[in-house]
């Protein structure tokens, strides 16, 4: 009984082990996990004024680790999730930034490192646009994607999201994301209207 037992849990563990080189294989579950970190807010957190439309706009720093030694750039998209225009599926795009060195581990708050290409938003700027939900009962989720190349994109900073998501194809070694929430402050209530004399 006892060695039946054994036999079924070594066969158990070899199908795990198959399935785990299967996926692999497939590119589903052999990429590194790649990370990016903030002191700005926690993953998940409110984003603070400081990085919000309504309040300084300042684009948050971030550090990236754990990237794979193929890695030449990083490009970021930061969007929205919670939108849809006009009855599809896209959402609002506010930043978005590609070839930015992979040896520079991250960037600065405010800036990016020099090379770095800074697509145009929503609002068809080159900058970066801080979350501006309004006001309401829900917290709209604000992605930052983060995607590993190993490769520079020959691409304009007039390019579409579309378009950078198309050239990143084949070239991405590497994924991650984090996410801040935000939702626009009530407007302030109506003053009482002064008695009647």
């Amino acid at each position: 009984m006892r060695n039946r037992i054994l036999g079924s849990l070594s066969a158990l563990m070899m199908l795990a082990l198959v399935g785990t080189a299967h996926a692999g294989a497939a590119g589903g579950f052999s990429l590194p996990p790649l990370l990016m970190q903030t002191d700005a807010f926690p993953d998940g957190g409110i984003v603070p004024e400081k990085y919000v439309f309504r309040g300084a706009g300042v684009q948050p720093g971030f550090k990236f680790s754990n990237a794979p030694a193929t890695t030449v750039t990083y490009a970021i998209i930061f969007h929205d999730i919670d939108v849809a225009l006009q009855g599809g599926t896209d959402d609002v795009l506010h930043w978005v930034a590609w070839n930015i060195p992979a040896s520079a581990n991250g960037i600065p708050e405010g800036k990016l490192p020099e090379g770095s290409v800074t697509g145009k938003n929503i609002t068809g700027q080159n900058t970066y646009m801080g979350p501006g939900a309004p006001p309401g009962p829900r917290l709209h989720h604000y992605v930052f994607e983060l995607y590993a190349l190993n490769a520079k994109l020959d691409l304009p900073d007039t390019a579409s999201r579309n378009e950078l998501l198309a050239a990143m194809k084949g070239k991405t070694v590497a994924k991650a994301a984090y996410v801040g929430r935000y939702v626009g402050p009530a407007a302030p209530a109506a003053a009482p209207a002064a008695p009647a004399k």
